[in-house]
């Protein structure tokens, strides 16, 4: 089964920011993969998932390579 799309509102509070912010991004060339059908732009909750696991950021309480370092 295909992943769901969302539109720009949606995929924004999927990821807890103002829909602006998105629009911000997408013309900085910033932010999640998007695709845009005609003047519709839509995001992949896979690549909004991926986009915010790769914002994650390690403590050193969480990274294997600080943790050896306390």
């Amino acid at each position: 089964m295909p992943a769901k799309k969302l539109n720009t509102d949606e995929a924004a509070e999927f990821l807890g920011v103002k829909p602006n912010t998105l629009e911000v991004w997408r013309t900085k060339k910033k932010g999640p993969k998007y695709s845009k059908i005609g003047s519709r732009v839509l995001y992949d909750i896979n690549d909004l998932e991926t986009y915010f696991t790769a914002q994650s950021v390690h403590t050193r309480d969480t990274a294997p390579q600080l943790r050896s370092q306390k």
